[in-house]
């Protein structure tokens, strides 16, 4: 596999959710209690379709591709192809790609459909070795890096397109599974976007997938904080419990004297 010269250090590992500042939500307390309350189901669910965590998982076949994703990893969703065709629109030939939070590995072999150079990270040892066998499954393992990396701290490098579907929520995960969706404080999700720029190769690009049942308003300050400046790519309403949730993909790029957020 081609290699480029690093031209950013490893960022140093963040720091435990216990040192990083208790999350003030954007939003009324209750919008806040709601968005608890769906996510406790939301989890409920998910855990009863992933089944035993020491069964197989399940078995997905995802705009072309087959996916094994064990009970411990983010399943593919009836949204996952919000930012996956956005990865399969955006992506070049001549990218070096990051894929923020790997999970199961589906947008690094997107991105590997196109691009020679892909490295996928996530926390859980879980997801580094679904991606690693789903990389495999899907003949793409020469093009793909799997590592194991807290947000950055095992990421070396710039990169022309940064792929990150970041947890929803800002709670406190009982398990791997629940850590694809709910994130501490933001802790990662607040490193990722503060230590971004450093692995952004110039005139490069971020597809970044989030939704309304978390809080998009601190979301939407972290890119104007740090320098970025978002555009909504996809969208998709749902009536889930008698709330409507909307989720987005946004392409987000360095500020160029505009205002830092557009849909």
């Amino acid at each position: 596999m081609p290699r480029v010269p690093d031209m950013a250090e490893p960022s140093p590992p963040s720091p435990p959710s216990s040192d990083f500042p208790a999350h003030v939500p954007m939003m009324s307390t209750e919008y806040a209690e709601r968005v608890r309350a769906w996510h406790e189901s939301a989890y409920a669910q998910a855990r009863a379709e992933a089944g035993s965590l020491s069964g197989p998982g399940q078995t997905f076949d995802y705009l072309g591709r087959t996916l094994v994703v064990p009970p411990q990893v983010q399943p593919i969703t009836g949204v996952s192809h919000l930012l996956g065709e956005a990865v399969l629109a955006e992506v070049r030939d001549t990218d070096r790609v990051l894929d923020m939070g790997t999970g199961s590995g589906v947008n690094a072999i997107l991105a590997a459909s196109r691009s020679t150079r892909v490295v996928a990270v996530d926390i859980n040892p879980y997801a580094v070795e679904a991606a690693t066998r789903n990389a495999e499954r899907n003949g793409v393992a020469d093009r793909i890096e799997v590592r194991h990396s807290d947000v950055f701290s095992a990421v070396d490098g710039v990169f022309d397109l940064i792929v990150f579907d970041p947890p929803f929520r800002w709670f406190a995960p009982r398990d791997e599974l629940e850590a694809a969706s709910t994130d501490e404080n933001y802790r990662a999700m607040t490193t990722f976007f503060r230590a971004a720029g450093r692995h952004l190769a110039p005139g490069g690009r971020m597809l970044v997938f989030f939704g309304s049942s978390g809080d998009l308003a601190y979301l939407r300050h972290l890119v104007d904080e740090t320098g970025f400046t978002a555009t909504e790519i996809a969208h998709q309403s749902l009536l889930k419990e008698g709330w409507q949730v909307a989720y987005s993909t946004f392409r987000v790029v360095r500020r160029d004297g505009r205002v830092g957020w557009s849909s």
